[in-house]
């Protein structure tokens, strides 16, 4: 499992702060988790992370490996914002079975299970992430998610991630323009993977790069691809694949 690090925002000005920055709306977190992403000017990927309201407060669940980075991206968007960003002494549990009290739907998919903040050691139960992911072609925060990485190429608007109601943030004019003045050319998608390959691996079909081979689980794989050329048998290293 990623490691995670749960900051709390507080403050009067703080989902206004959030609300013009991120790729979700903010008024969503009267119904749970909400799932987000902050991008570049030029729409792409800095971080992903969920939201949940603590109290009078806003907690943010990110990788570790990029906490310290959205924190400093914070601070240089804060200006004048009445906005505290501090450590929130809490821990992830994670799971997919019974749910404890006080914890939240995942809310990219269902499959996905339940997210808990306490102050216990961050662990979960088990689950084989990794195959749920590859079933459902979810990306993972270092994995498929990279700053090349475009949202919408990404699948977010499929795991709840993107608002496009929501009215303007950072990155909102790219990917307005990605959802509805062009066609996707590129994205991640499901592959049928005989043999293995280290992630990163780069596809090819009849000889052309056709893309990059990352986490497989149970005889498949998520891929990003070149739509245009992810026809047939592909290879990657000495596994072969195939569109599922």
């Amino acid at each position: 499992m990623t490691a995670r690090r749960i900051l709390r925002l507080t403050g009067p000005d703080t989902e206004e702060f959030l609300q013009g920055l991120i790729t979700n709306d903010t008024a969503k977190l009267e119904q749970g988790l909400v799932y987000a992403a902050l991008l570049t000017p030029q729409g792409k990927y800095i971080a992903d992370f969920f939201l949940a309201r603590d109290g009078d407060g806003v907690l943010l669940d990110v990788a570790e490996g990029l906490a310290d980075d959205l924190i400093r991206r914070l601070t240089m968007y804060k200006l004048r914002a009445k906005v505290t960003i501090a450590p929130s002494g809490l821990q992830l549990q994670r799971g997919t079975g019974p749910a404890p009290e006080g914890a939240l739907p995942d809310p990219r998919h269902p499959e996905m299970g339940w997210r808990a903040y306490t102050a216990a050691p961050e662990g979960d139960d088990g689950t084989d992430w990794d195959a749920i992911r590859v079933a459902h072609c979810i990306p993972e925060t270092g994995i498929e998610l990279t700053p090349d990485s475009y949202i919408l190429e990404s699948g977010f608007e499929a795991l709840n991630g993107v608002d496009f109601r929501k009215g303007c943030y950072v990155g909102q004019e790219v990917t307005a323009r990605m959802k509805h003045k062009t066609e996707l050319r590129k994205g991640l998608r499901r592959v049928q993977v005989k043999g293995a390959a280290p992630v990163g691996t780069e596809i090819l079909a009849d000889g052309k790069p056709a893309g990059t081979l990352f986490t497989q689980s149970g005889g498949h794989g998520i891929a990003y691809l070149r739509l245009d050329r992810a026809k047939g048998e592909m290879t990657a290293g000495a596994a072969r694949l195939r569109l599922d």
